[in-house]
Formats: C-alpha cells, structure tokens, sequence
C-alpha cells in the first residue's frame, strides 16, 4: 500500500479499546441506541425469506444486535466479532477477537454480516466494508447501523463557541460522521449490489448537558480523535460549553435535546441471479402510455 492509500488515523483505536475496557461492566446500563438499532435490524431481517447458516457480527459490543437475530427463522450460527475481549465475554454464543479493520474471515465464507453501531469509528471504513463483501457468499446480505452526520450536532456547536470564546479557537471534540449520501457511494465502491441506505433521527433529552457528557462517556464515546487537544478540559471551559448548550437548545422545563443520526445500510454481495438494470432504449412500453397522458415533444 502506497502513502496516498493509507487511510487517515481519524480516531485513536487504542485509546478507544482502553475506554470500551473501562466500561465493559456497565455495557448494558448504557446500550439504549444498541438496543433500538438491534431491534430495527432484527424486523428487517425478518421480512428476508432467505437461509443463513452462518453469519458474523462485526463490532459485536455485548452481543446485544446477535440476541436479537438469534431467533429469527432462518439464522442459524453467529459468530461475534469484537477487539474488547472484556466486551465479548458478555456474548452469547461463538466469539473472536478482532478489529472492524483486519477481519480473519476467507473469501465467501459467511451468509450474512451484521453490524451495529462500530463501523463509524473505524479509520478506514471503506476498506472495512471491502472486507465484509469480500467475506460474504454471492448473494449473501450485508446489514449494519452506523451514527450518521447530525449526531449530537448540539454538543459539537457548543463546545466549539466556548473554545472559541475562552481561548480563541478550537480542538476537534466530537467526531465527524458520515451522511446518506456518502454511505450510498461507499457502498458502491467496496463492491456491493443493490445498496440502500437510510437515516432515522433520534431525539434523546438530558436533565442537563452535563448529564449528556457523562453518558457518552459511560458508552465509551468521549473523545478519541487523533487531532484531539492533549491539554486536559479545564473546569472553566467545562461549564462554559454546558452553559452555551442549555442557552441555545434547553427547553422550557430546563431539559436539553441531544440528536442522534443513525444511518442503517444493505447490501448484497453480488450474484448472477440478483436484479439487473435494463440498458437504455430497451423499454418496450412508452411511459406516457403507463400514465395515461399525451407526449408532447420539445421544442429544439
């Protein structure tokens, strides 16, 4: 690999495996966005009328996305896939130590991959997402959640105008995410079929800002970017940034709204037998027939 392939270190992996450490115990206490993502993945599994004897959960957490697909018709053995082995003690079925960026699957060997909530904190996510095609059969589905662009957009405007107040700019603080477009190329990219990708928004309220932070950091989510400032947070510039979250966004009652942006992704693997786009000019049927008007020709 080249200098000019070598992904950008976006985030400090190994600090990022020390803080998941930390707060393995208390995984479920704090696994609210999880369990919503588990849940929406495990409905849109179920409407797929397909086999799938064996399927990975790449960035398993707790084992919480492979609890809910576990009982669905059709899935039948898991592996989970985490590089926090005090994380994946706490899954229920076949386990593996590994990074989302080095996984240790052989060409066509899996079903299905499933992921929730890990791929947004990967360096090189197309590179992730190259190896999870590469991984899966043809015609094997790919199905994973990942935070999008807006999330927790409100603490990031917040804390950017208290540096730029305080000490006249400002140090990256919480992480820049993907949108549905991007997503939709990358998809593309790394190879897949039929690639759809949408994004739900959801609207968490915090007694306070401060209540909010603690909670990212409780999900192991502070931060962890490569280009963060190394000087500690000073107490000042703590409450001054919580200060300017409860001007701008509180509620009346005093409450603060944080976003989250889940972006959720499937694809196939490619297969002959998928749906193939017709070539242009082959239409057999005019469509203003099919809506029932009058083609009117333009002008020149």
């Amino acid at each position: 690999m080249s200098a000019e392939d070598t992904p950008h270190r976006i985030f400090d992996r190994a600090l990022l495996a020390q803080r998941r450490q930390r707060v393995a115990a208390l995984a479920q206490d704090y696994d609210f966005l999880l369990a919503r993502v588990a849940d929406d993945l495990a409905e849109r599994l179920a409407i797929v009328r397909r086999t799938f004897p064996l399927a990975a959960n790449i960035g398993a957490h707790h084992g919480l996305v492979s609890r809910a697909i576990a009982g669905i018709a059709g899935v039948e053995t898991i592996i989970d896939v985490d590089a926090t082995p005090e994380l994946l003690t706490r899954c229920p079925g076949l386990r593996v130590v590994a990074d989302e960026e080095a996984l240790p699957f052989g060409d066509a060997s899996l079903d299905l991959v499933v992921s929730g909530l890990s791929l947004q904190l990967v360096n090189d996510l197309p590179g992730a997402l190259v190896q999870m095609r590469r991984a899966l059969k043809p015609d094997g589905l790919f199905l994973g959640a990942l935070l999008g662009g807006a999330t927790l957009r409100e603490l990031r405007e917040a804390w950017l105008a208290a540096e730029a107040e305080l000490t006249g700019g400002a140090s990256p603080r919480v992480a820049p995410f993907a949108d549905v477009r991007d997503m939709g190329s990358l998809l593309q990219r790394a190879g897949f079929a039929l690639p759809v990708v949408d994004s739900d928004t959801v609207k968490v309220t915090y007694a306070d800002p401060l209540a909010l932070m603690r909670e990212v950091k409780a999900m192991g989510g502070s931060n962890m970017l490569s280009a963060r400032g190394r000087v500690p947070v000073t107490r000042g510039l703590l409450l001054r940034a919580a200060e300017i979250y409860a001007e701008r966004f509180a509620a009346a009652d005093g409450r603060v709204p944080a976003t989250y942006e889940i972006l959720t992704l499937t694809a196939w693997a490619p297969d002959e037998s998928q749906p193939k786009p017709l070539r242009p000019g082959s239409a057999q049927t005019r469509l203003a027939d099919a809506l029932g008007v009058k083609e009117t020709k333009l002008k020149e």
